[in-house]
């Protein structure tokens, strides 16, 4: 792979499975270093070992984080400083969701979803921009969904977080642009992850692939600087018929 990235120090949210995993394996073969965080800190070393056995000649490091928690970010951001002495890219990917009709969604699990996936990309998009704005630029890729878009029933919780975040993505950009700060999101539909309801047992060959997604990461981070590619849908090329 074409080592564009070479020296560039990167932080990627909820890396240590799915998307997230693929997405730091590709910013590592692309010649970034990494810091990868999560809030299970027993997938750490399965994550670890796998990405350092990918890129042996990169540094990849995993920290315990919980993006909901304001305080948890700032401690995520200075282990970047330290580790990887200075921050290029974001990748908000961490992402929560419960699917069930409103009136039976818990004011916890409301939280839980809006805090993880609107709230922790913001905080976390706080804390890169402080580091971008010193007059090196950066980029920003927020992973979110077609849900983002398209309402479904049982997504309330879900579709806020992602018309949300959407929305914040954007004006973000706009606020930052000119800063040579470059803010990207992409809209996957269904990806073939533990997320949800599937439990990553069984591979559904319909869905996209997690690299696929990875791989779009890349395609924004390439651009040229007098290029921004703002948002990116995705979607299955051929899914079941209904």
């Amino acid at each position: 792979m074409e080592r564009f990235l070479a020296n560039k120090k990167a932080v990627v949210t909820g890396g240590t499975k799915g998307i997230g995993l693929e997405v730091a394996r590709a910013l590592l073969l692309a010649g970034a270093d990494v810091v990868i965080c999560g809030r299970n800190r027993q997938r750490f070393d399965p994550a670890l070992s796998e990405l350092r056995k990918s890129a042996p000649e990169r540094k990849v490091v995993a920290h315990l984080a919980d993006v909901s928690d304001s305080s948890a970010v700032r401690d995520l951001f200075s282990c970047a400083d330290q580790e990887l002495g200075g921050l290029d890219i974001l990748v908000n990917n961490a992402g929560s969701g419960v699917f069930r009709p409103a009136a039976e969604l818990s004011i916890e699990e409301w939280d839980r979803t809006i805090g993880t996936n609107l709230s922790g990309a913001f905080y976390c998009s706080r804390e890169a921009l402080s580091r971008f704005r010193s007059g090196t630029g950066g980029w920003i890729v927020n992973i979110s969904s077609l849900a983002g878009k398209n309402p479904l029933a049982g997504g309330s919780a879900y579709n806020a977080s992602k018309f949300g975040l959407n929305g914040m993505t954007e004006a973000i950009m706009l606020d930052h642009r000119q800063e040579d700060v470059k803010v990207s999101y992409i809209m996957p539909g269904s990806v073939d992850t533990e997320f949800g309801s599937h439990s990553g047992q069984e591979k559904s060959e319909w869905k996209i692939a997690p690299e696929d997604i990875a791989e779009i990461v890349l395609d924004i981070l390439r651009k040229p600087g007098r290029t921004l590619v703002s948002r990116v849908e995705v979607r299955p090329a051929k899914p079941p018929r209904k």
